[in-house]
């Protein structure tokens, strides 16, 4: 006991250091004293000797000196003040008002000393101070979180709030042996996230912010260690840090909001922290059993865990930071706020507010890749890295191989790197004007890609979509497991697992579409309706719905004209009967014109593919319609549409069978032109009026001219519908056709080695044959869709002008105006009422020269500009123009200024 008394003592007697370190004992390690009864044995015993003894040697030298009297009274104080410990250390039955009362006594006369009152200690005991609430700390439950295995228990309170009573003894009056071994007790307490009685948090932590406790404490030493001791002590402390910061990470990180990835990495971290704490209460076990058991001994144990917790805590740093819950300052300084763009539309459309970025899923793989590749030079770190991205990527792998294997997605936490569009249905493929289904119903999203992921996610997204198409069909088991399947990154079949399950994916849709669905007849089926392949039903139509196709738009009865079409389509006579999918045609009628339809499409620039191919809810606010669409008629609004059934729909698509539409649109208005100019063919060739042979020169070479011009007329749509349908239309089929057949094969022979041919492929071919068509029959540029719909226009005017110029002749030729007349004359009075004499205007042959020369010199003027511009994009980008020129050239040149012999107008 005497080895504890302060250097800088004086000398006292036997019973003053006696009485010195009884009272020493029982303030400066309060937590013994309060051991309860383990202290009344003779140790007591001789205390109490000790007391009588010095009592009366103070009652004996009462009349010494001043200086004998100071002593004295110190020593008195010294008695009384043992005597109260005496009182709290015999465990006597007292009540706790009387131990309230002495432990206020001591209080006061503890403030006595410090202010250096000897006499203060008698009127302490008349007036003791208030009794302060003894120091109860208690432990309580928080409330829960989405984090299930989060801690529930209350936070402790700070050993710097403890009460003076409680502190230990000073480090400085503590040995070298005794440091150490408090030391490596207060370490190991600290190591499992608690304060010791020497190891504390510094000041300005506090446990109660998450944000500190993730970035972990420091530590503060109390001071009156040894330096030696110290040092290492304070090393070891990191250990201690970067265990409570890792904790506290995985608490975090185990919310619900972070996704199964990030789950999966915190109870794999959950293991490794569990293998920690089992390290320290074996090393506990050697401390308490082990008199060798050092600070040096403790350090060398916990080097490699110690290293282990170093590189959790760096990731799980990382970690933070890319979730925002810690500040990265250098990403503040670089980021640009347009980055996140794509997000923070999606969450608008989606109705919620814009949230903070979140790194989970394939971000989180992707993080701890990049790790792994920067610490290859570490082989314990590469080993633990290389076990976190293996145990992180298991629900990862999860949802691959549902994607892959059975087409669907299983992501409640958003993390996976396909997104599905649930808002996206199938039921409106036939309302789908932008391909959303197919393209928007399923994408990739790059920021979840992982590295392992990032070379195949195109095969990734399209295997899953392919099996998604043959899910619906009912042509996969949901229920069938996949064996061998691998479940981490690491799997040597990683790889192969994907290219097998693409491979396997497309055949199978490919063989769904091209043999279970028959996709060649279904196109061949379009042709015939469409492009007008085989359409002597459709001539048939045409003919029986003339007069409500004459009506305008507005006023034609569609049901009528569905009717007729059904008639037309199951007429014995007709190919359209052997046709199985004839109950799938459908009419309708369309408000706007041909050509003012295409010049929207043609016009659209700067916008995405949605608005350029909405074409139904899209007008381009600068764009003047060419035509007027109010008065079209029912030729000019006539379309037909197909029930395309699903997974059909998705070759074509709405997009595609508006493409469909085009080509058909300008097809019939070909042919309802042509079918105009030969019924003015048929008139001039039945009328009495153009066969009379009249006496005046002019009226024989007018007649001659309008001849020439409704020839030249006839072979320019002959031409281009000739040019259309053989050279344009029916080329590209055959080579889409051809390549369906090689699909169709490969879809047979096809192998996990390798894919000849994808679905993908095949809907691009057949986008690719549709645009060719619309570009090669000059319905993309906008150039060439005005100057043809001027020569179609002037040629259709010319066709209806050719019923008015009967009457002109007529008043042309005086022989006509008397043949005429007589023949009035000539019937009852009863029946000629309604007629008219006709009149001779002589007049009237000039003014029909000059409408004549005016159809002529439209025609022929933008004819040669057509040739023109035909010409020049032959050489710049379309070759196929060449043939289309070659043979207008015959309308535009081949036929001007001939003379149609008498007789032959009609072979012409």
């Amino acid at each position: 006991m005497s080895s504890r008394n302060p250097a800088m003592m004086k000398p006292l007697s036997t019973a003053e250091r006696r009485s010195a370190n009884a009272n020493f004992t029982s303030t400066a390690r309060p937590r013994v004293a309060s051991g309860t009864g383990t202290g009344t044995g003779t140790g007591e015993g001789d205390e109490r000797r000790e007391s009588a003894r010095t009592s009366h040697r103070s009652t004996r030298s009462s009349a010494m000196g001043t200086a004998a009297e100071l002593r004295e009274r110190r020593t008195e104080k010294r008695e009384v003040r043992e005597r109260e410990t005496e009182t709290r250390r015999t465990r006597s039955p007292l009540k706790q008002s009387t131990e309230s009362r002495a432990n206020a006594r001591s209080r006061a006369e503890k403030a006595a000393r410090d202010v250096e009152r000897p006499s203060r200690s008698a009127t302490s005991r008349q007036s003791p101070e208030q009794p302060q609430p003894p120091w109860d700390p208690r432990a309580s439950l928080v409330a829960h979180t989405s984090a299930p295995l989060a801690t529930r228990i209350s936070i402790p309170p700070l050993a710097s709030t403890a009460p003076p009573t409680l502190q230990p003894t000073p480090l400085a009056q503590l040995s070298l042996d005794a440091q150490e071994k408090a030391v490596i007790e207060d370490l190991l307490f600290v190591f499992m996230g608690f304060e010791g009685q020497y190891i504390r948090f510094s000041d300005a932590y506090n446990p109660h912010e998450e944000k500190e406790r993730l970035l972990g404490p420091q530590f503060k030493i109390l001071p009156g260690l040894d330096p030696s001791l110290k040092d290492l002590a304070k090393a070891m402390l990191r250990t201690a840090t970067h265990y409570i910061a890792v904790e506290t990470c995985v608490e975090v990180l185990s919310r619900d909001q972070y996704g199964a990835v990030n789950h999966a990495l915190c109870a794999a971290i959950r293991r490794l922290l569990k293998d920690y704490l089992a390290l320290i209460a074996q090393l506990e076990h050697q401390s308490l059993t082990n008199d060798s058991f050092t600070l040096h001994v403790l350090n060398l144990h916990t080097k490699q865990t110690s290293h282990m917790l170093f590189q959790l805590y760096t990731t799980g740093i990382e970690l933070l930071k890319a979730n925002w819950i810690l500040e990265d300052e250098k990403d503040e300084e670089t980021d640009d706020d347009t980055n996140d763009f794509e997000n923070i539309l999606e969450s608008l459309r989606e109705g919620g507010a814009t949230v903070k970025k979140m790194c989970k899923g394939g971000s989180v793989l992707g993080l701890i890749t990049k790790r792994l590749s920067s610490m290859s030079g570490d082989p314990a770190a590469r080993t633990l890295l290389t076990t976190l991205l293996r145990e992180a990527s298991r629900p990862y792998m999860a949802m691959l191989n549902e994607w892959l294997h059975h087409g669907g997605i299983k992501d409640p936490h958003s993390e996976f790197l396909v997104k599905e569009q649930r808002s996206i249905k199938r039921e409106r493929l036939d309302q789908d004007y932008t391909d959303e289904y197919w393209e928007k119903r399923y994408t990739v999203r790059d920021a979840l890609v992982p590295p392992q992921l990032e070379a195949v996610k195109d095969k990734v997204l399209l295997a899953g979509k392919y099996l998604n198409v043959v899910r619906e069909c009912g042509g996969v088991d949901v229920s069938r497991r996949v064996e061998d399947a691998p479940t981490t990154f690491d799997d040597p079949q990683f790889l192969d697992n994907v290219n097998s399950a693409y491979a396997s994916a497309n055949s199978s849709l490919l063989n769904l579409l091209l043999t279970t669905h028959q996709l060649p007849a279904r196109l061949r089926s379009l042709k015939h309706y469409f492009f007008l392949d085989r359409s002597d039903f459709f001539t048939y139509f045409l003919e029986m719905g003339e007069l409500e196709l004459k009506k305008p738009a507005k006023h034609v009865n569609v049901g009528k004209l569905q009717s007729l079409l059904d008639l037309a389509t199951r007429h014995a006579g007709s190919v359209a009967v052997e046709d199985p999918y004839k109950e799938d045609i459908k009419v309708q009628i369309n408000d706007v014109g041909l050509t003012n339809w295409l010049m929207k499409i043609v016009n659209v620039q700067g916008l995405d593919q949605e608005a350029a191919t909405s074409i139904s809810n899209y007008t381009p606010a600068n764009t003047d319609n060419i035509t007027n669409d109010k008065d079209i008629t029912g030729y000019q609004a006539l379309v037909f549409d197909y029930n395309m059934p699903f997974p059909l729909s998705l070759v074509v698509s709405r997009v595609t069978l508006t493409r469909y539409q085009l080509l058909f649109r300008f097809l019939l208005s070909l042919k309802h032109l042509e079918t105009d100019l030969g019924k003015c063919w048929g008139e001039q060739g039945k009328n009495s009026m153009w066969k009379h042979q009249s006496k005046n020169p002019r009226i024989e070479q007018w007649k001659r001219k309008a001849w020439t011009l409704r020839a030249r007329m006839m072979v320019f749509v002959q031409q281009l519908t000739y040019y259309c349908t053989a050279e344009v239309i029916e080329p590209n089929w055959v080579s889409l056709m051809s390549r369906l057949r090689e699909e169709g094969k490969a879809s047979e022979e096809m192998t996990g080695e390798g894919v000849k041919r994808t679905v993908d492929e095949l809907m691009q071919d057949h986008v690719d044959f549709l645009a060719t068509c619309l570009k090669e029959c000059m319905l993309t540029n906008s150039k060439l869709l005005k100057i043809n719909n001027k020569i179609m226009s002037t040629c259709n005017m010319f066709a209806t002008f050719t019923y008015s110029l009967s009457r002109y002749l007529v008043t042309s030729d005086p022989d006509l105006v008397q043949t005429v007349n007589d023949a009035i004359a000539s019937q009852p009075p009863s029946s000629n009422s309604n007629h008219r004499h006709v009149v001779f205007d002589p007049q009237r042959l000039d003014k029909m020269f000059d409408m004549l020369t005016k159809y002529e010199d439209s025609f022929t003027r933008h004819l040669k500009i057509l040739l023109d511009t035909l010409n020049y994009l032959a050489a710049t980008e379309t070759v196929v123009f060449l043939q289309l020129c070659a043979r207008l050239t015959s309308a535009g040149e081949g036929l001007q200024g001939f003379q149609v012999p008498m007789g032959m107008e009609g072979v012409v």
